[in-house]
């Protein structure tokens, strides 16, 4: 088989690029966003943070199942399977988070992009499930 599709490796680019802006988000920046924050709103940053790294943690996994088929390593019929579907749809489907200005910018920037992200990578998996059923 060829390699991946240029989408495949720019939505794989794209959500390494957010996986580390997360990451250093959550290292270096939300604790001093929260600092200034009531208790409330400091629980509503950390369950976002979360939200963000549930939505990239699972684009990464499929995309990494997609590579694993383009390399050669696994069926598209192992791959669109339960073990490497997308999942925590409610929750990472749910697009509320970019319009409370409550939230720090840079999450709600991230929010926004990681949001739009895994719901162009459902669709793509929806599209893949098609395909190969």
């Amino acid at each position: 088989m060829s390699g991946p599709s240029p989408f495949i490796d720019k939505a794989y680019d794209e959500t390494m690029s957010l996986l580390v802006e997360a990451r250093n988000y959550v290292a270096f920046q939300e604790g001093v966003d929260q600092r200034s924050l009531a208790p409330s709103q400091r629980l509503q940053v950390s369950y976002e943070s979360m939200r963000v790294t549930s939505r990239l943690t699972q684009v990464m996994a499929w995309m990494l199942a997609q590579k694993a088929v383009y390399a050669g390593e696994m069926t598209q019929a192992r791959a669109v399977g339960e073990e490497f579907a997308l999942s925590g749809g409610d929750i990472c489907s749910d697009p509320s988070g970019p319009d409370n200005a409550d939230l720090p910018t840079g999450l709600r920037s991230l929010l926004e992009r990681s949001h739009s992200l895994y719901m162009r990578v459902s669709r793509l998996e929806d599209m893949v499930r098609q395909a190969v059923a």
